[in-house]
C-alpha cells in the first residue's frame, strides 16, 4: 500500500462510529448474525458520547440523518484534509467490550474490527485502527489480538477506562503479553463498560459529572498498572490515555512518590519511581485539554510534569473539543506540539514506522 508519509501530522486519536448493527452484520459469522437478527440487538454506542449531545459533534461536522463520525467522506474532508493529516489512528466506541455475555461481545468486538478494516482502512491509507477487544476474558481478547495482529494498520489495543477490574490485574496480563509481543500500545480510552458507578460515591445525575469524574478513573487505571507490576513484568509495554487530560498528573505524582517511598515494601517490583516510570511509557492525548486559564500557570503545570515527550495530537474527531479550524492548543510551546505532531507519535507506535 505504499511508504509511511515523511511529512505530516499525525492524529492519535479520531473516532468513526458504527451506523447501526446492520452495518456489521456482514462481519459476523452466520451463527452470532442470526442471534443478533433474533434478538434485535441495536444502539450499542457507549453513552458516553450521546449522539444528539453537542460535545457528540460539532455542528459544522454534523450531517442530518447520520450518526456523528458515521461517513468516511466527513472525516476525510473535515479531518483528514483540512488539518493535514498523514496518519490518523480509528479508535471505535462500541458496545463489544461492555457486554456481560462474554461470547457476544468477543463477536461484536470480532466484526467491529473487520468493519474498521474493510469500510474504513481499505478506502484511505492515510487511517490506522486501533484492535477492539472483548477484555472481559482475557483468553477470547488475547484471540482477537492474534486475528488482527498480522494487519499492520492496527497500530494499538484499545480498551475503556472503566471496566469490570482494575486493568493492572494479573488476569489482565495475558493481554499486556500479547500486546508487548506485538509491539502494540495499550490505549486506555475515557468511556465506561459501566460495570461500577464513575464515583466513589455512587451514581452521578448528569453527564457534566461523568467526564469530570473520569479523570478519577484514568488516575486509578494508572495507579493499577504500577502498583500491580505490569510495567517491570513487561518491559516494552507502552501505554496511550486517551482523553484523559493532563491537569491532575502533578497531584498524582506527588502523592503516589510520596506513598511509594513509605510503602515501598509492599511493591517491591516497582523498581523506581512512579512518575518515572510514566515519563517514560506512558503518553497523553491533547484533545480535550484541561488547561488552566492563565499562562504563567501553564508553564507551572508542564515544569511540573516533567516532560515534553509524553504528549500525542489528537483532534478528537468529531467530538467537539475546540473552536475554529485551529485544533493546536495555543498556550502549549511550539516545541512540545512539534514532537506532539510526529515525533512522539512515531516513537510510540512503531507500526507506524513501517511499510504496509
Amino acid at each position: 500500500m505504499g511508504h509511511i508519509a515523511t511529512t505530516g501530522i499525525i492524529d492519535s486519536d479520531v473516532h468513526p462510529a458504527v451506523p447501526g448493527m446492520r452495518a456489521l452484520l456482514p462481519y459476523f459469522d452466520p451463527h452470532w448474525r442470526e442471534v443478533i437478527e433474533a434478538r434485535g440487538v441495536d444502539g450499542l454506542d457507549l453513552a458516553y458520547y450521546p449522539p444528539n449531545a453537542p460535545v457528540s459533534a460539532r455542528p459544522d461536522w454534523r450531517v442530518p440523518g447520520q450518526k456523528p463520525g458515521s461517513d468516511l467522506a466527513g472525516l476525510q474532508t473535515n479531518a483528514l484534509d483540512a488539518f493535514g493529516l498523514s496518519r490518523a489512528i480509528c479508535n471505535c466506541l462500541y458496545g463489544g467490550p461492555a457486554m456481560y455475555s462474554e461470547d457476544l461481545g468477543a463477536a461484536i468486538c470480532r466484526a467491529t474490527n473487520g468493519w474498521i478494516a474493510e469500510e474504513w482502512l481499505n478506502r484511505d491509507d492515510r487511517l490506522r485502527a486501533s484492535i477492539v477487544i472483548p477484555i472481559q476474558n482475557a483468553e477470547l481478547a488475547v484471540d482477537e489480538i492474534e486475528r488482527w495482529a498480522p494487519d499492520k494498520r492496527f497500530v494499538q489495543i484499545l480498551v475503556l477506562a472503566s471496566n469490570e477490574a482494575l486493568l493492572g490485574r494479573r488476569q489482565n496480563w495475558p493481554i499486556f503479553r500479547a500486546a508487548e509481543k506485538h509491539g502494540l500500545p495499550i490505549g486506555i480510552h475515557a468511556g465506561s463498560a459501566m460495570r461500577h458507578a464513575p464515583t466513589a460515591n455512587g451514581w452521578p445525575s448528569t453527564l457534566y459529572e461523568e467526564h469530570v469524574s473520569m479523570a478519577q478513573t484514568f488516575q486509578s487505571q494508572l495507579l493499577s498498572l504500577i502498583a500491580e507490576g505490569a510495567f517491570t513484568k513487561f518491559p516494552d509495554l507502552r501505554v496511550v490515555l486517551l482523553e484523559s487530560g493532563i491537569s491532575w498528573l502533578p497531584n498524582l505524582f506527588w502523592r503516589s512518590i510520596k506513598m511509594w517511598r513509605g510503602m515501598r515494601k509492599e511493591i517491591p517490583w516497582v523498581d523506581r519511581s512512579p512518575a518515572a516510570i510514566v515519563r517514560d511509557r506512558v503518553r497523553f492525548t491533547l484533545q480535550p485539554l484541561d488547561l488552566p486559564p492563565d499562562q504563567n500557570q501553564v508553564d507551572q503545570l508542564l515544569e511540573q510534569i516533567g516532560s515534553d515527550d509524553i504528549f500525542l495530537f489528537s483532534t478528537d474527531y468529531p467530538h467537539w473539543r475546540f473552536d475554529g479550524g485551529d485544533p493546536m492548543p495555543s498556550a502549549l510551546p511550539k516545541e512540545l506540539l512539534r514532537k506532539a505532531m510526529r515525533e512522539t507519535p512515531l516513537a510510540t507506535y512503531p507500526r507506524l514506522r513501517e511499510t504496509v
